[in-house]
Parts: C-alpha cells; sequence; structure tokens
C-alpha cells in the first residue's frame, strides 16, 4: 500500500474487527483451548502468530506456560504485545518478528499454526515434518489448514486468488492421512462452519469498506476500493468450495534404535 499520498495519517484501518485471523468461532476457540490446556503444557510456540490471541487464550489458561509467537509483520506484533500487557501476561510471552523457516525455536509442548504452514515451506509435507519436529514427544500440534470440500471448477479457480490451481490444496481425507504420514495421530478433526467463514471474510474487509465509503475521493480510495473488489469476489467463488480443517494431532513416539 501507498502511503505517502494519505493526508493527515487518514489510512485505512487495518484488521480491527477480526480478534482471530481466520474463520473461528469464540465456541470452537474456548473448546480449542480448553482440550490443549488439559495436556498442561510449559511451552507454546505459535507459528505465524500475527498477534497470537489463541496463544494468549492458552497462557492464560495455563498460568506457568510461557509461549513465543514467530512472525515477520511487525504491526500483528505490535498488537499481540500490547494485548498481552494489558492481560497481564507480558512477562509470559514473546512476539518475535522472524521467519520460521528452519526455526531453532522447538521443542514445545503445543505448537499452534493456524493458517501458516507456509511460513515453515511452501510444501506442506514437509511443512508437516517440521511441526513434528518442532513439537516435543507428549506434545500437542494445532494445525489450521485449507482443503478443498469438493474439486474446484476451471472457472471457478479463474475466480479466486491469481495463479489458483486444484493443486493448491489437498481433500480432507488426505490432508489428515498427510499428516499421519509425518509422525501425527490425529486427536481432533474439525472443520470451519460456514457462519465462521462468514464472520471472518466480513470482519477481515468491514472496517476498509466502511472507511471507503465515507471517503471516495482520498487518495489511496481507487487502490483501496480495486483490492477490496477484487477480495471480496475471490471469496465469494471460493465460499463452500475452500475449507479450512482445524487437526489437534498427537505426536508418535519413534521408537529407539536397536
Amino acid at each position: 500500500m501507498t502511503t505517502a499520498t494519505a493526508p493527515h495519517g487518514d489510512l485505512p484501518p487495518r484488521l480491527t474487527r477480526l480478534t482471530f485471523h481466520g474463520p473461528l468461532s469464540e465456541a470452537r476457540a474456548a473448546a480449542m483451548v480448553r482440550r490443549l490446556a488439559a495436556t498442561r503444557p510449559a511451552s507454546v510456540l505459535d507459528i505465524g502468530c500475527g498477534w497470537g490471541e489463541l496463544m494468549l487464550r492458552l497462557l492464560e489458561a495455563v498460568p506457568g506456560a510461557r509461549g513465543v509467537g514467530v512472525d515477520v509483520h511487525a504491526g500483528d506484533l505490535a498488537r499481540g504485545r500490547r494485548a498481552a500487557g494489558e492481560r497481564g501476561l507480558a512477562g509470559r510471552v514473546e512476539f518475535a518478528e522472524e521467519s520460521a523457516a528452519d526455526t531453532g525455536r522447538g521443542p514445545a509442548d503445543v505448537v499452534l499454526c493456524l493458517g501458516a504452514s507456509q511460513a515453515l515451506d511452501d510444501d506442506l509435507e514437509t511443512a508437516l515434518r517440521e511441526l513434528r519436529r518442532l513439537v516435543a514427544d507428549g506434545g500437542r500440534v494445532l494445525l489450521g489448514e485449507g482443503f478443498w470440500q469438493r474439486t474446484p471448477t476451471e472457472e471457478e479457480l479463474l475466480g479466486m486468488w491469481p495463479g489458483a490451481s486444484a493443486a493448491d490444496h489437498h481433500g480432507l481425507a488426505a490432508l489428515v492421512g498427510l499428516a499421519v504420514a509425518a509422525g501425527f495421530r490425529p486427536e481432533w478433526t474439525e472443520t470451519a462452519d460456514l457462519a465462521e467463514w462468514e464472520e471472518f471474510e466480513s470482519a477481515y474487509q468491514a472496517d476498509q469498506e466502511v472507511w471507503l465509503a465515507a471517503r471516495p475521493g482520498h487518495p489511496l480510495a481507487t487502490e483501496t476500493r480495486a483490492r477490496l473488489d477484487a477480495h471480496r469476489s475471490s471469496w465469494l467463488t471460493y465460499r463452500g468450495v475452500l475449507g479450512l480443517a482445524y487437526l489437534t494431532l498427537v505426536p508418535t513416539t519413534v521408537p529407539p534404535a536397536v
């Protein structure tokens, strides 16, 4: 986004309507936190954490735990640090502005990777092997990963993101199979429902839509309008086609060498 021409810092707001950076309801998040907290983790690693809302809730639920969130977006990390301070968690969490590729931050008792496997590797199988490396034996990985609810048509693919391909995602069964092959057993398999998707996608754009409606002549209006219109067209095309699976994964114990 070009900001040099924006007067008086009057920029489109960013993601203030979102609690989680993904299609995740309060009810589902609370259930996830309960399940993960029951394992009594001492350490939590959040890959591609954004502002780390789920990590912070898990730390609140397990008072002795410490967390590290890794991301490359400074603004999101600053939001996470502010939230941690407001909730009395600043001494137990670090938000690190760095790449997660080949990270040495693990192993952790809980690894969160919600819509961020590409931060580890663009190849999902490689990313899953990295998650197995980063989680401690007996720990948990919570993976949020896209999957095709059905095979998209060529016309649908043309209306999604630039260069969209049917090879971009697997079906749900194949996705779970890849996790098993990487050294996990699926403790819990669930998928975001349509209401979660619609709330997320609407909240993702809502602030900027309202901003734009009041500023049609703003220097950033043309650019903002084009971006919003393109994303809305994309998500209304993949609505009901692209799903998001939440897999709670238990690492298998590697037998000792004989």
